[in-house]
Protein backbone atom coordinates (compact mmCIF):
# COMPACT_ATOMS: atom_id res chain seq x y z
CA UNK A 1 0.00 0.00 0.00
CA UNK A 2 1.71 3.53 -0.72
CA UNK A 3 2.50 6.10 1.83
CA UNK A 4 0.46 8.96 2.81
CA UNK A 5 3.53 11.06 1.13
CA UNK A 6 3.04 8.86 -2.69
CA UNK A 7 -0.72 9.53 -2.28
CA UNK A 8 -0.42 12.88 -1.71
CA UNK A 9 2.53 13.00 -4.68
CA UNK A 10 -0.61 11.36 -7.05
CA UNK A 11 -3.12 14.08 -6.64
CA UNK A 12 -0.97 16.46 -7.27
CA UNK A 13 0.56 14.87 -10.34
CA UNK A 14 -2.44 14.45 -11.70
CA UNK A 15 -3.46 18.42 -11.21
CA UNK A 16 -0.79 18.70 -13.00
CA UNK A 17 -1.89 16.96 -15.89
CA UNK A 18 -4.88 18.36 -15.92
CA UNK A 19 -3.64 21.66 -15.74
CA UNK A 20 -0.79 21.13 -18.23
CA UNK A 21 -3.44 20.05 -21.01
CA UNK A 22 -5.82 22.57 -20.28
CA UNK A 23 -3.01 25.71 -20.92
CA UNK A 24 -1.63 23.52 -24.06
CA UNK A 25 -5.11 23.88 -25.52
CA UNK A 26 -5.84 27.91 -24.36
CA UNK A 27 -2.12 28.60 -25.94
CA UNK A 28 -3.29 26.61 -29.26
CA UNK A 29 -6.16 28.33 -29.79
CA UNK A 30 -4.77 31.61 -29.23
CA UNK A 31 -1.79 30.82 -31.64
CA UNK A 32 -4.26 30.05 -34.67
CA UNK A 33 -5.72 33.44 -34.12
CA UNK A 34 -2.04 35.07 -34.24
CA UNK A 35 -1.79 33.26 -37.25
CA UNK A 36 -5.00 34.79 -38.86
CA UNK A 37 -3.68 38.29 -37.78
CA UNK A 38 -0.06 37.99 -39.05
CA UNK A 39 -1.48 36.45 -42.23
CA UNK A 40 -3.13 39.86 -42.61
CA UNK A 41 0.15 41.80 -42.05
CA UNK A 42 1.71 39.91 -44.75
CA UNK A 43 -1.17 40.70 -47.07
CA UNK A 44 -0.24 44.38 -46.43
CA UNK A 45 3.12 43.82 -47.43
CA UNK A 46 4.47 44.94 -44.00
CA UNK A 47 7.86 41.99 -43.95
CA UNK A 48 9.69 44.24 -41.07
CA UNK A 49 6.38 43.40 -38.61
CA UNK A 50 5.68 40.41 -40.06
CA UNK A 51 8.86 39.07 -38.82
CA UNK A 52 8.80 40.65 -35.57
CA UNK A 53 5.51 38.97 -34.63
CA UNK A 54 5.82 35.77 -36.05
CA UNK A 55 8.72 35.18 -33.43
CA UNK A 56 6.19 35.85 -30.52
CA UNK A 57 4.37 32.71 -32.37
CA UNK A 58 7.52 30.62 -32.71
CA UNK A 59 8.17 31.49 -29.09
CA UNK A 60 4.71 29.60 -28.15
CA UNK A 61 4.84 27.04 -30.01
CA UNK A 62 7.91 26.59 -28.12
CA UNK A 63 5.94 26.61 -24.56
CA UNK A 64 3.36 24.40 -26.35
CA UNK A 65 6.24 21.57 -27.07
CA UNK A 66 7.76 22.56 -23.97
CA UNK A 67 4.16 21.73 -21.76
CA UNK A 68 3.49 18.61 -23.65
CA UNK A 69 6.84 17.44 -22.56
CA UNK A 70 6.07 17.91 -19.03
CA UNK A 71 2.61 16.65 -19.24
CA UNK A 72 4.40 13.01 -20.38
CA UNK A 73 6.50 13.14 -17.58
CA UNK A 74 4.13 13.42 -15.22
CA UNK A 75 2.34 10.57 -17.53
CA UNK A 76 5.05 8.71 -16.56
CA UNK A 77 5.61 9.35 -13.18
CA UNK A 78 1.97 8.77 -12.09
CA UNK A 79 2.19 5.08 -14.20
CA UNK A 80 5.02 4.22 -11.99
CA UNK A 81 3.79 5.99 -9.05
CA UNK A 82 4.78 2.84 -7.18
CA UNK A 83 8.44 3.40 -7.72
CA UNK A 84 8.47 6.96 -5.88
CA UNK A 85 7.35 5.25 -2.35
CA UNK A 86 11.55 5.05 -2.08
CA UNK A 87 13.52 7.51 -0.30
CA UNK A 88 15.95 7.14 -3.13
CA UNK A 89 15.13 8.04 -7.37
CA UNK A 90 14.76 5.20 -9.49
CA UNK A 91 17.19 5.33 -12.16
CA UNK A 92 14.70 4.78 -14.56
CA UNK A 93 12.67 7.87 -13.36
CA UNK A 94 15.07 10.48 -12.41
CA UNK A 95 14.92 12.31 -15.90
CA UNK A 96 11.67 12.48 -15.66
CA UNK A 97 11.80 14.31 -12.06
CA UNK A 98 14.83 16.46 -12.39
CA UNK A 99 13.04 17.38 -15.46
CA UNK A 100 10.34 19.32 -13.71
CA UNK A 101 12.41 19.97 -10.95
CA UNK A 102 14.41 21.98 -13.38
CA UNK A 103 11.40 23.23 -15.12
CA UNK A 104 9.15 24.56 -12.37
CA UNK A 105 10.80 27.57 -11.45
CA UNK A 106 10.56 28.43 -15.36
CA UNK A 107 7.48 27.23 -16.11
CA UNK A 108 3.99 29.20 -15.63
CA UNK A 109 2.19 26.09 -14.38
CA UNK A 110 2.05 26.87 -10.35
CA UNK A 111 0.90 23.08 -9.61
CA UNK A 112 4.79 22.07 -11.05
CA UNK A 113 5.90 24.26 -8.25
CA UNK A 114 4.32 22.19 -5.36
CA UNK A 115 5.64 18.85 -7.46
CA UNK A 116 9.00 20.74 -7.15
CA UNK A 117 8.65 21.08 -3.19
CA UNK A 118 7.39 17.72 -2.54
CA UNK A 119 10.76 16.14 -4.04
CA UNK A 120 12.87 18.14 -2.40
CA UNK A 121 11.50 16.73 0.36
CA UNK A 122 11.63 13.11 -0.46
CA UNK A 123 14.97 13.45 -2.31
CA UNK A 124 16.63 15.93 -0.01
CA UNK A 125 18.45 19.42 -0.74
CA UNK A 126 21.60 18.16 -2.89
CA UNK A 127 19.08 16.32 -5.34
CA UNK A 128 17.19 19.40 -6.00
CA UNK A 129 20.00 21.59 -6.28
CA UNK A 130 21.99 19.36 -8.88
CA UNK A 131 18.03 18.95 -10.94
CA UNK A 132 17.52 23.02 -10.62
CA UNK A 133 21.54 23.56 -11.76
CA UNK A 134 21.14 20.40 -13.92
CA UNK A 135 24.45 19.52 -12.98
CA UNK A 136 24.55 15.89 -14.31
CA UNK A 137 22.76 16.55 -17.00
CA UNK A 138 19.85 14.36 -16.32
CA UNK A 139 17.68 16.74 -17.56
CA UNK A 140 15.66 16.35 -20.66
CA UNK A 141 18.22 17.82 -23.44
CA UNK A 142 14.64 19.25 -25.28
CA UNK A 143 13.37 21.07 -22.15
CA UNK A 144 16.87 23.16 -21.56
CA UNK A 145 16.80 23.95 -24.95
CA UNK A 146 13.07 25.20 -25.19
CA UNK A 147 13.29 27.39 -22.20
CA UNK A 148 16.78 28.66 -23.24
CA UNK A 149 15.92 32.32 -24.53
CA UNK A 150 18.13 31.78 -27.50
CA UNK A 151 16.17 34.03 -30.09
CA UNK A 152 14.60 31.93 -33.23
CA UNK A 153 17.37 31.44 -36.41
CA UNK A 154 16.27 33.62 -39.63
CA UNK A 155 15.92 30.19 -41.58
CA UNK A 156 13.39 29.34 -38.81
CA UNK A 157 11.32 32.77 -39.35
CA UNK A 158 11.24 32.17 -42.72
CA UNK A 159 9.94 28.83 -42.84
CA UNK A 160 7.40 29.48 -40.37
CA UNK A 161 6.15 33.16 -42.55
CA UNK A 162 6.11 30.88 -45.70
CA UNK A 163 3.89 28.20 -43.68
CA UNK A 164 1.83 30.37 -42.58
CA UNK A 165 1.40 32.63 -46.22
CA UNK A 166 0.78 28.92 -47.59
CA UNK A 167 -2.23 28.30 -45.47
CA UNK A 168 -4.15 31.38 -45.69
CA UNK A 169 -3.00 31.79 -49.29
CA UNK A 170 -1.48 35.03 -48.89
CA UNK A 171 1.17 35.87 -52.10
CA UNK A 172 4.84 35.51 -50.05
CA UNK A 173 8.16 35.45 -51.66
CA UNK A 174 10.62 34.96 -48.49
CA UNK A 175 12.75 32.29 -47.96
CA UNK A 176 13.85 29.00 -50.19
CA UNK A 177 12.03 26.60 -51.85
CA UNK A 178 13.16 23.11 -51.01
CA UNK A 179 14.12 20.73 -53.94
CA UNK A 180 15.62 17.10 -53.69
CA UNK A 181 14.08 15.21 -56.35
CA UNK A 182 11.46 13.46 -54.53
CA UNK A 183 7.82 13.83 -54.92
CA UNK A 184 6.33 15.52 -51.01
CA UNK A 185 3.06 15.27 -49.69
CA UNK A 186 3.19 18.17 -46.67
CA UNK A 187 0.53 19.24 -43.65
CA UNK A 188 0.09 22.52 -45.33
CA UNK A 189 -3.36 24.05 -44.99
CA UNK A 190 -4.06 22.42 -42.14
CA UNK A 191 -3.39 25.21 -39.54
CA UNK A 192 0.11 26.93 -40.15
CA UNK A 193 3.77 26.08 -38.95
CA UNK A 194 4.45 25.08 -35.17
CA UNK A 195 2.48 23.96 -32.21
CA UNK A 196 3.34 20.78 -30.44
CA UNK A 197 1.86 17.93 -31.16
CA UNK A 198 -0.74 15.00 -28.98
CA UNK A 199 -3.41 17.10 -27.18
CA UNK A 200 -1.60 20.61 -27.38
CA UNK A 201 -0.84 20.34 -31.13
CA UNK A 202 -1.00 23.22 -33.18
CA UNK A 203 -1.64 21.56 -36.22
CA UNK A 204 -3.69 18.83 -36.81
CA UNK A 205 -2.29 15.57 -38.43
CA UNK A 206 -3.98 14.98 -41.47
CA UNK A 207 -4.87 11.72 -43.33
CA UNK A 208 -3.11 12.22 -47.33
CA UNK A 209 -3.35 10.52 -50.61
CA UNK A 210 0.03 10.36 -51.63
CA UNK A 211 -1.43 11.39 -55.27
CA UNK A 212 0.25 8.85 -57.55
CA UNK A 213 -0.22 8.72 -60.95
CA UNK A 214 -3.01 5.95 -62.91
CA UNK A 215 -4.65 5.13 -59.50
CA UNK A 216 -8.20 4.24 -59.46
CA UNK A 217 -10.50 5.61 -56.27
CA UNK A 218 -10.83 2.19 -55.29
CA UNK A 219 -8.15 0.49 -56.49
CA UNK A 220 -6.75 -1.92 -53.00
CA UNK A 221 -3.19 -1.36 -54.11
CA UNK A 222 -3.54 2.52 -53.80
CA UNK A 223 -1.76 4.18 -51.12
CA UNK A 224 -4.09 6.51 -48.78
CA UNK A 225 -3.79 7.77 -45.34
CA UNK A 226 -0.68 8.24 -44.75
CA UNK A 227 0.01 9.79 -41.38
CA UNK A 228 2.63 12.47 -40.95
CA UNK A 229 4.24 13.26 -38.18
CA UNK A 230 2.95 16.24 -36.37
CA UNK A 231 4.27 20.15 -37.21
CA UNK A 232 7.10 21.23 -34.75
CA UNK A 233 8.97 24.40 -34.27
CA UNK A 234 12.21 22.23 -35.28
CA UNK A 235 10.26 20.78 -38.55
CA UNK A 236 7.58 23.38 -38.95
CA UNK A 237 6.63 21.55 -42.45
CA UNK A 238 6.52 17.46 -41.77
CA UNK A 239 6.95 15.63 -45.30
CA UNK A 240 6.38 12.72 -47.00
CA UNK A 241 9.36 11.67 -49.63
CA UNK A 242 8.67 9.44 -52.58
CA UNK A 243 11.33 8.28 -54.62
CA UNK A 244 10.52 8.84 -58.59
CA UNK A 245 11.05 5.39 -58.75
CA UNK A 246 8.55 4.17 -56.19
CA UNK A 247 5.94 6.29 -58.41
CA UNK A 248 6.86 4.94 -61.63
CA UNK A 249 6.85 0.88 -60.58
CA UNK A 250 3.33 1.66 -58.60
CA UNK A 251 1.92 3.35 -61.65
CA UNK A 252 3.21 0.30 -63.70
CA UNK A 253 1.65 -1.71 -61.14
CA UNK A 254 -1.52 -0.32 -60.88
CA UNK A 255 -2.08 0.09 -64.86
CA UNK A 256 -1.62 -3.99 -65.21
CA UNK A 257 1.61 -3.21 -67.24
CA UNK A 258 4.95 -5.53 -65.91
CA UNK A 259 7.47 -3.03 -64.55
CA UNK A 260 10.15 -2.14 -66.52
CA UNK A 261 13.80 -3.67 -65.83
CA UNK A 262 16.50 -1.25 -65.06
CA UNK A 263 19.00 -1.00 -68.27
CA UNK A 264 21.63 -2.28 -67.10
CA UNK A 265 19.45 -5.51 -65.71
CA UNK A 266 17.88 -5.81 -69.31
CA UNK A 267 21.68 -5.92 -71.08
CA UNK A 268 22.38 -8.96 -68.46
CA UNK A 269 19.07 -10.81 -69.58
CA UNK A 270 20.78 -9.98 -73.41
CA UNK A 271 23.70 -10.74 -72.48
CA UNK A 272 22.48 -14.50 -71.26
CA UNK A 273 20.35 -15.06 -73.59
CA UNK A 274 16.70 -13.79 -74.73
CA UNK A 275 15.54 -16.79 -75.25
CA UNK A 276 16.32 -18.25 -71.94
CA UNK A 277 13.30 -20.28 -70.33
CA UNK A 278 14.68 -18.77 -66.89
CA UNK A 279 15.35 -14.65 -68.54
CA UNK A 280 13.30 -11.91 -66.81
CA UNK A 281 11.13 -11.93 -70.51
CA UNK A 282 10.49 -15.47 -70.57
CA UNK A 283 9.04 -15.23 -67.35
CA UNK A 284 7.14 -11.89 -67.58
CA UNK A 285 5.80 -13.96 -71.03
CA UNK A 286 4.64 -16.53 -69.32
CA UNK A 287 3.29 -14.18 -66.43
CA UNK A 288 0.88 -12.36 -69.11
CA UNK A 289 -0.38 -15.65 -70.40
CA UNK A 290 -1.36 -17.20 -67.52
CA UNK A 291 -3.21 -13.89 -66.49
CA UNK A 292 -4.73 -13.92 -70.01
CA UNK A 293 -6.03 -17.62 -69.66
Amino acid sequence: MPSPETTKLKVHLKLSITRLRNLQQKKVAVAKQQRRDLAAVMAQGKEQSARIRVENIIREDINVELLEILELYCELLLARIGLLDSRECDPGLEEAVKSLIYAAPRSEVKELQVLRAMFLHKYGKAFEQDAADNKDDKVNAKVVLKLGVTPPSEALVDRYLKEIARTYHVAWQGGEEDSDGEDEVSTHGHGGAGGGGGSGGGVGVPEVDADLPNTPAKDPLQIVNVALPSPTTENPRPRLHIPHEAIKNKGAALSGDPPRPKPEVAAAAAKNGSEDDNSFEAIMARFEKLKRG
